[in-house]
């Protein structure tokens, strides 16, 4: 495939702009060579300045659930801009959004923002408010956007404060935060069990896809990590905060509550709720959420927050994303993920592949290692094989996410053609990640 113009912008993109991205996982460090650069996308593809076509395993990493450039979501959204773009005043809009959110998880209220980020960083700050307490629990591999405390990385031991994971995040900064490994129900106690009366509240990703998918175990008691969790803090006074930026309204209707039903005491959204547009959400029981500024003391703002643009093409795709949308998405997943495994498996190639429900990831891993419960085992993978099974991918028109530890989205317009074209360039990557 040619890549002459992709290269051309990359060069230009690296003179104005930090690494060439303002992303960095764009930029194919991971991977090697060179990103594409994007012109277009319809449906389950996208379109790059260089004319070549890929199959989106990307999708915007979960807002496309129904495909890009929907007619329904497009004419919506059309039709809203051409009223005006900003008002900074409430709109009806914001309204029917809370209210579709609050239809379909188990929240009371909801207050829209602009990124996942800030919906994290906002929420941290009122259950820190709510309780007076100032430290958090955080796992290991679990990614809530780039709040400067929860930029951290995991220490020795079971359960240690953490030290800053990026230059710039002070030690100040993070040293309430305590992070403990992911599934780890002994790390977690005796986190608690040294500072419980101080621990403001758990945070995680309701079904981390981060590090790769992996989804909260379940114990030898049947209790699921999440339910755990849940119960650990409130036996404590803290509360449970549920991360569901990626698996909102993706994995289910309901996102992963709607798989284990584990109800939080607080809730971040994004990606699908935005419809590709810059919008996310935090929320909870009318009480808790009671305590933001206007009605309460916890000051949370946002100029752009409830944006009418953003707001109808969140609505627009929700109100689109039935359970037929949903059913389609799921049998995709089952579909590929079964030909993945076939093909690697015929190549010889160890791997684990997991998920929660349509969402999924591959691990390559070591023969012998039956399941990754955390991010030191995810940390284990050989991202050579998953780089070479991705270039190989990518020069048959498949774009995966360019991480190994990335997780794999899939949209409703992902057809049996589509599936097809995915499975065919399969064969070859494997045998391209054996070799590497």
């Amino acid at each position: 495939m040619q890549t002459s113009r992709s290269a051309e912008l990359f060069e230009r993109a690296r003179q104005v702009i930090p690494g060439g991205v303002n992303s960095p996982v764009r930029a194919f460090q991971a991977v090697g060579g060179t990103p594409r650069f994007i012109a277009r996308a319809a449906g389950p593809h996208l379109f790059d300045v260089d004319g070549n076509r890929y199959v989106d395993l990307v999708c915007s990493w979960g807002p496309m659930l129904l495909g890009h450039a929907h007619p329904e979501v497009l004419a919506a959204v059309t039709k809203v801009a051409a009223d005006g773009t900003s008002f900074g005043a409430p709109t009806e809009l914001e309204v029917q959004l809370a209210a579709e959110i609050v239809d379909r998880a188990p929240v009371e209220q909801v207050r829209l923002v602009n990124s996942g980020t800030e919906a994290t960083m906002s929420v941290l700050r009122l259950a820190r408010g709510v309780t007076g307490r100032d430290k958090i629990l955080k796992f290991a591999g679990c990614y809530h956007g780039h709040v400067d405390s929860l930029l951290v990385a995991a220490g020795s031991g079971a359960a240690t404060l953490a030290i800053p994971g990026s230059p710039g995040v002070t030690v100040a900064t993070t040293e309430d935060t305590i992070v403990c490994e992911y599934n780890d129900r002994d790390a977690v106690t005796a986190a608690f069990a040294e500072h419980g009366d101080s621990i403001a509240c758990i945070i995680t990703e309701a079904a981390p896809g981060n590090m790769g998918v992996i989804p909260p175990a379940v114990g030898p008691d049947g209790e699921n990590f999440n339910a755990f969790l849940a119960r650990t803090a409130r036996a404590h006074g803290a509360l449970f905060i549920s991360d569901e930026v990626m698996t909102g309204f993706r994995v289910s209707r309901s996102g992963q509550f709607g798989l284990d039903g584990v109800a939080p005491d607080l809730m971040t959204f994004g990606k699908v709720m935005g419809g590709g547009f810059p919008a996310a959400a935090f929320g909870g029981s009318a009480e808790l959420m009671s305590n933001l500024a206007p009605a309460g003391a916890v000051y949370q703002a946002g100029t752009l927050s409830g944006n009418p643009v953003a707001t109808t093409a969140g609505l627009t795709t929700l109100r689109l994303a039935t359970d037929d949308v949903y059913a389609r998405i799921d049998a995709a997943s089952q579909r590929l993920r079964g030909e993945v495994a076939l093909a690697l498996n015929e190549a010889g190639v160890p791997h684990v592949i997991q998920n929660s429900g349509n969402l999924f990831s591959v691990f390559f891993t070591d023969a012998g290692i039956p399941a990754v419960p955390d991010y030191a085992t995810a940390k284990q993978q050989h991202v050579d094989r998953f780089r070479a099974f991705f270039h190989a991918m990518l020069d048959q028109g498949v774009y995966l996410p360019p991480s190994a530890f990335e997780a794999w989205f899939l949209s409703a317009t992902h057809d049996d053609a589509v599936l097809t074209h995915i499975v065919e360039a399969l064969p070859r990557a494997a045998r391209a990640a054996a070799a590497a």
